[in-house]
C-alpha cells in the first residue's frame, strides 16, 4: 500500500493504533534517518496490522473510527507517525508525544542531506527546502521553488537537475510498503499484545501493568488518560509516581491483591470504582504523611509501595481512622522504610502484607507483627545513622525529624515547619563542617558527606554560614537564637564543635538523632510502646554502604538525565535508588540513578548511573548484574545505539 494511501487511512480512521501501544518516543535523528532511507529508495520495512471490527476496537486518541473493519498498527507506529508528522505538518489523531522531534524537517537540494531548522545554517541558504512546506504544496507546488532557483543566477543552470530531486523527494508517498495483517476471530487482545511483544522484541515491550492497563482500556478507553491526569495532580504537588503504582492501588482495592493478573477479570465499571477508591485513598496517604510525618516530596518519600498496603486497610475502613489507629498506620510505613521492607521482591512483600488483614484477626496488629518477624526489633539506634549521601536510607528519616519536631532555621530562628519552607525547593542541605575545610584535613567521602554532617536549612541561612567552621559561627547562632542548635540536635559539648573532633561529633550526633527517632515513634504509638521493646533493630555490620549522591550539583545532572529521558518518551530512572541484598534486605550501596528493572522494564538489563563513585560502588552494581554508566554521555549514547535504535523497525 502507498504511503499517501496510508496516510489517508489515518485520516478518514481506518488505520490507528492500539490502546495498548506505548507513545511516540522517537528523535529527531531517528526521523532524519528515515527520510533519508525513504529518498534514497533504501528498504525500511513493512507494517503489521492487527484487523478487528471498529466496533470493538479499544485505540488511541480521540479520533473517530471508521464503521466496519479497521486495521491497528502493531508494528510501524514510530514510521508512521513520523511520516505523517511531516507529510501534514501536524501530529496524527492518536498521537502521544514530541512534536518536535518531526518539527521542522529541511532538505538542501546540493548535498541531498536532511537536517531540522537552524535560522543561522539555513535562514538566508535558499537550498534548504522545509519539507513538510513542500508536501503540503505537492507537484503544484514546484513553479514557486522553480522560479526562486532560477531568480539566482549561479543557480539557474542547476533547476534541472534541482527540479529531479524535490520530485524525488516528493515522490516518497508513492513508496509501497508492504502491510501483513493479523486477522480471525480467535485472536483475542491477550494474543495480539503476545504478537506485539515478539515482533517487537528488539524495542520496548509491554511489562504486566501494561498488559493489564491495555485489557482495561479495551472496555474503558478513557482509562490511561484518567490516571494520567491524576498522576499530573500529584505529580504538581511534588510527588512522581508512574501508572504501574496507581494500577497497583487500584488493584489492592479492587481484590486484596498485588498482582496484576487479579484485575484480569474487573470490567469497565469495577476499574471506574476501584480507580476512584484508590486515588481518594492516595491523596488521603499522602495528606497524612505529608501532614503528620512531613514527608513531603518524592525525593524523601522512602516506602512508596507501603502506599497501596495503606490504601487496601483505608479502603476496608471506609478511610474513616481515629487519631491513634492513623498514626499506628504511620508507624507502620515509617518502619517499613526505615528497613527497607519493599527493597526486594515488591509484589511478593505487598502480598504478604495484604494478608495481614485479612479474617477475623486481621488488621494492624498483625501487619506489624509480620514487620518484626521479618526484621527484628523496630528501635533505631545510633549505627542506623551510618550511611552517608542524599541516598542514605536513613537520609528521609532526617528529614522526617526537621519536619516533626521543633527543629529550627539557624539564620531566623523560626521552625522549620512545612507550612514555612514548602519544598525542597526551598529547602537545602547544609553541610555542618562545610565539605572544602573538611577535605583540605584529608577526610574521607564518605565521613564529608554522612548523615550526621547533614541538617537542613533555608537557603539563605546557607548561604550566609557558606564554608565556616562550626566552632565559629555556632557561638553566633546560639546567641542570636538560644536553643537552635539543639533544635538540630546538636551534641551541647564546645569540644566536640572542633573539627580536629569532628568523628567524635558524628557519633555524639547519631546517638542524639536516634534517640529522637524512638522519641517520635513512641509518639505516633500513644503509649502502646511494646512494638519497640524487645532487641534493637540490627545494626549494618558486614557492609559499608557506600555510594550516593553527594552534592547538589550531581542531583541536577540527574534531574537532567531524567528529563532527557522524558523527551525520548522512556520511563525515568529512580534518583538515589537504595540497593539491598535480596537476602537480607541490607543496605548496600545507594546507586545515583537507577532503571532496576530495566530502562525496558521487566524485558532489559537493569541500568545504574554512578558519578564519581569509588570502585566498590561499581564492583556491586556489577555484581547484582547492572549495566553501569560513569558519565551522563556514556548513558545517552547506550541508550541512543541501544534502545532508541531498536525502534526504527517498529
Amino acid at each position: 500500500m502507498k504511503i499517501s494511501t496510508i496516510l489517508d487511512h489515518i485520516d478518514n480512521g481506518h488505520m490507528a493504533l492500539p490502546e495498548f501501544q506505548r507513545g511516540y518516543v522517537w528523535n529527531r535523528e531517528q526521523v532524519k534517518g528515515l527520510f533519508d532511507s525513504l529518498y534514497r529508495r533504501h528498504p525500511v520495512g513493512g507494517l503489521l496490522v492487527w484487523a478487528t471490527e471498529s466496533k470493538t476496537a479499544a485505540h488511541r486518541g480521540d479520533g473517530q473510527l471508521a464503521a466496519g473493519v479497521v486495521k491497528l498498527l502493531l508494528d510501524g507506529q514510530q514510521r508512521m507517525t513520523s511520516l505523517y508528522g511531516v507529510v501534514r505538518g501536524q501530529p496524527p489523531k492518536f498521537f502521544d508525544g514530541n512534536a518536535q522531534a518531526f518539527t521542522g524537517l529541511h532538505f538542501h537540494l546540493d548535498n541531498e542531506t536532511f537536517g531540522f531548522y537552524q535560522p543561522v545554517k539555513m535562514k538566508d541558504d535558499p537550498l534548504w527546502i522545509d519539507v513538510t512546506e513542500l508536501m503540503k504544496a505537492g507537484n503544484a507546488g514546484l513553479g514557486a521553488y522553480v522560479a526562486r532557483i532560477s531568480a539566482i543566477p549561479e543557480l539557474a543552470s542547476l533547476v534541472g537537475e534541482y527540479v529531479g530531486r524535490l520530485s524525488r523527494l516528493l515522490s516518497i508517498t508513492d513508496i509501497d510498503l508492504h502491510i501483513e495483517e493479523v486477522t480471525g476471530a480467535d485472536k483475542s487482545l491477550e494474543v495480539v499484545v503476545d504478537i506485539f511483544n515478539r515482533v517487537n522484541s528488539g524495542g520496548t515491550k509491554l511489562s504486566k501493568g501494561d498488559l493489564a492497563l491495555a485489557k482495561i482500556c479495551a472496555d474503558w478507553p478513557d482509562a490511561r488518560d484518567t490516571m494520567k491526569a491524576k498522576l499530573a495532580e500529584w505529580k504538581a504537588a511534588g510527588y512522581d509516581f508512574n501508572l504501574d503504582w496507581l494500577l497497583r492501588s487500584v488493584n489492592t482495592v479492587l481484590t486484596g491483591e498485588a498482582k496484576f493478573s487479579y484485575l484480569h477479570d474487573k470490567g469497565a465499571e469495577d476499574i471506574q470504582v476501584g480507580l476512584k477508591r484508590a486515588t481518594k485513598h492516595i491523596d488521603s496517604c499522602l495528606n497524612m504523611i505529608g501532614g503528620r510525618l512531613g514527608i513531603d516530596h518524592d525525593q524523601v518519600f522512602f516506602g512508596r509501595f507501603g502506599v497501596p498496603v495503606m490504601v487496601r486497610y483505608l479502603d476496608k475502613k471506609n478511610g474513616a481512622l481515629d487519631e491513634k489507629e492513623r498514626d499506628k498506620l504511620l508507624f507502620w510505613f515509617v518502619q517499613s522504610g526505615m528497613w527497607g521492607r519493599f527493597s526486594g521482591s515488591t509484589e511478593t512483600v505487598i502480598d504478604q502484607d495484604l494478608e495481614a488483614f485479612e479474617g477475623a484477626e486481621g488488621g494492624l496488629d498483625k501487619l506489624l507483627t509480620q514487620l518484626r518477624m521479618w526484621h527484628g526489633g523496630l528501635r533505631v539506634e545510633p549505627g542506623h545513622f551510618t550511611g552517608w549521601s542524599l541516598g542514605a536510607r536513613f537520609y528521609p528519616v532526617l528529614y522526617m525529624l526537621t519536619r516533626m519536631g521543633a527543629a529550627r532555621d539557624w539564620g531566623t530562628g523560626l521552625a522549620l515547619k512545612a507550612s514555612l519552607l514548602g519544598k525542597m525547593s526551598r529547602l537545602e542541605v547544609h553541610h555542618i563542617f562545610p565539605k572544602a575545610q573538611l577535605y583540605k584535613r584529608d577526610f574521607k567521602r564518605a565521613e564529608v558527606n554522612a548523615l550526621a554532617n547533614f541538617c537542613f536549612l533555608t537557603k539563605d541561612t546557607n548561604l550566609v554560614i557558606s564554608d565556616r567552621l562550626p566552632e565559629e559561627y555556632f557561638l553566633e547562632i546560639e546567641k542570636a537564637h538560644p536553643g537552635a542548635l539543639a533544635s538540630q540536635w546538636i551534641p551541647d559539648d564546645p569540644a566536640l564543635w572542633k573539627i580536629e573532633n569532628f568523628r567524635a561529633f558524628l557519633e555524639a550526633r547519631k546517638a542524639l538523632l536516634a534517640s529522637e527517632v524512638n522519641k517520635r515513634m513512641e509518639e505516633l504509638l500513644h503509649g502502646d510502646t511494646h512494638w519497640l521493646e524487645g532487641p534493637a533493630a540490627p545494626t549494618p555490620v558486614s557492609f559499608a554502604v557506600v555510594g550516593g549522591i553527594t552534592s547538589e550539583e550531581e542531583e541536577q545532572q540527574l534531574e537532567g538525565i531524567n528529563t532527557w529521558m522524558d523527551v525520548q518518551g522512556l520511563p525515568r530512572g529512580t534518583i538515589a535508588y537504595d540497593f539491598s541484598d535480596p537476602d537480607t534486605g541490607e543496605q548496600r550501596a545507594v546507586f545515583d540513578l537507577a532503571w532496576p528493572n530495566g530502562i525496558q522494564e521487566e524485558l532489559s538489563q537493569p541500568v545504574a548511573v554512578l558519578l564519581n563513585e569509588s570502585s566498590d560502588v561499581i564492583a556491586i552494581a556489577s555484581q547484582a548484574g547492572f549495566r553501569c554508566f560513569q558519565t551522563v554521555a556514556e548513558l545517552k549514547r547506550y541508550v541512543e545505539a541501544d534502545i532508541l535504535v531498536q525502534e526504527e523497525a517498529a
